[in-house]
C-alpha cells in the first residue's frame, strides 16, 4: 500500500500513522499481507504500477503535469486503485487535476446500498462520517472507467484522520476510529477484489 506523493505544495505527507494503522486493520481483519509500512510513490513514476491500493491525502494545491496524468491514468486503467482523502480544503484542487486524468469522467456520488459499503463491514447508511469540518454530510464519489471504480474519493468525512493513532485528535472516540478502519477495510477489500 502506498502514498501518493504530487506536486504543488500540498501536504502529501498529512495523516502519518494513518496507512500504517489501516494496513495492520486490514492484515489482521481482512488477512491481507501488505508490507507494514507505507510506501511513498510519485504520480509520474513507473514504481506506481507495484501498488494494487494508493492512498493520497492533503489540505491544499496539487499539480499533475501531462506526464503525469498519463502515467495516473495508465496505472487506473491497467487496474490500480486511488482513494483521495480529502483532509480538508483538497476538493478545489483535486478535481480539475482529476479532469486532466480522465476528461470524459465526472464525480458520481455512490448510493449507500454500493457495494463499496457492503463488503466485511456493512454501512448500511453510506460514508461514515469521521471528522467533522463544516457541518456537511460526508460523500463519497468515485470515477468510474468502463463499469470500473478505479478512483474512490471521500469528502466531508477525514477517514484518514479516524485511521491516525488513538488521541492525535482529542475529540475523536475510539468508536469513531473502528468505524473509519472498518470503511477503510472495505475500501481495500473492493479495491482488491471488485
Amino acid at each position: 500500500m502506498a502514498k501518493l506523493k504530487y506536486s504543488g505544495g500540498g501536504d502529501w505527507y498529512a495523516d502519518r500513522t494513518a496507512l500504517p494503522n489501516l494496513i495492520s486493520y486490514c492484515n489482521t481483519n481482512l488477512k491481507t499481507n501488505f508490507y507494514p509500512e507505507e510506501s511513498i510513490v510519485e504520480v509520474g513514476s513507473k514504481e506506481i504500477f507495484n501498488y494494487p491500493f494508493i492512498y493520497m491525502t492533503g489540505h491544499g494545491n496539487v499539480v499533475f503535469s501531462d506526464q503525469e496524468a498519463k502515467n495516473l491514468r495508465q496505472y487506473l486503467t491497467g487496474g490500480g486503485f486511488l482513494h483521495i482523502d480529502d483532509n480538508y480544503g483538497l476538493d478545489k484542487f483535486i478535481r480539475p487535476q482529476m479532469k486532466k486524468v480522465f476528461p470524459e469522467l465526472n464525480f458520481v456520488e455512490l448510493p449507500a446500498n454500493h457495494a463499496i459499503y457492503n463488503q466485511k463491514f456493512k454501512f448500511p447508511a453510506g460514508l461514515p462520517k469521521i471528522h467533522e469540518h463544516d457541518n456537511k454530510r460526508p460523500q463519497g464519489f468515485a470515477l468510474i472507467f468502463k463499469g470500473r471504480v478505479v478512483c474512490y474519493y471521500t469528502y466531508e468525512c477525514d477517514l484518514g484522520n479516524g485511521w491516525e493513532d488513538f488521541g492525535t485528535y482529542p475529540e475523536d472516540t475510539q468508536e469513531t476510529r473502528t468505524k473509519a478502519l472498518k470503511m477503510g477495510a472495505n475500501l481495500v477489500q473492493y479495491a482488491l477484489t471488485q
